[in-house]
């Protein structure tokens, strides 16, 4: 177990080995969930329906249900033990029960909510982009009109060109510690399929 304080929240976070940082809370998540919220603070309505993806031990999706108090948040994971984990430590950080849901999903197979006004994800990044690829694309397909995506990584070309594809575009943050948080918002209903600009010689 550890305890990291974000903003003026402290949260205790219950591990087990096997898991994503299971002694510390990564570094690329909290970058994210920093640039998410100063977007957010930004954006004037707050999200009522947010998916954690890929949620580990739910970090990502316990600090926005504080956030944001009426919101409902779905935390989701491949492995089911980090499902578990997130549920426990959303109803030991005081998040109400009526607020959460915990799904186990190999990306978005086992998850039937749509319309989401905020997804967070920390993908994988020391493997191929399979992963990666379902997460930007199932987003897209359930995120509502004027929805979110918030990704976190230390891969930028792949990213880049991949959101730009999808949503048409994406704002970027580059971190002193070599992330890179993405944010795109979803604009169409239908994938832009937008080719990104080949770099000049």
């Amino acid at each position: 177990m550890y305890t990291v304080r974000i903003g003026d929240k402290e949260i205790s976070l219950e591990t087990a080995e096997g898991i994503f940082s299971p002694s510390r809370a990564d570094e690329g998540t909290l970058c994210m969930i920093a640039e998410a919220r100063e977007e957010l603070a930004l954006g004037g309505k707050a999200p009522e329906k947010i998916l954690d993806l890929g949620c580990g031990t739910g970090i990502v999706g316990i600090y926005f249900a504080y956030l944001y108090k009426d919101a409902e948040v779905i935390f989701t994971d491949v492995d089911e033990k980090c499902v578990k984990l997130a549920l426990k430590n959303a109803g030991a950080n005081s998040i109400p029960g009526q607020n959460v849901k915990a799904i186990v999903s190999d990306a978005f197979t086992n998850i039937e909510e749509e319309d989401f006004d905020l997804i967070l994800s920390n993908p994988p990044y020391h493997t191929d982009f399979s992963v990666a690829k379902a997460f930007i694309e199932g987003s897209f397909k359930r995120l509502r009109i004027g929805g979110n995506l918030f990704m976190v990584t230390k891969r930028l070309d792949w990213y880049k060109n991949k959101l730009i594809s999808v949503f048409g575009g994406v704002r970027i943050a580059r971190k002193e510690n070599g992330y890179f948080v993405f944010s795109a918002e979803k604009r169409s209903a239908r994938p832009s399929n937008t080719k990104p600009l080949k770099k000049r010689k």
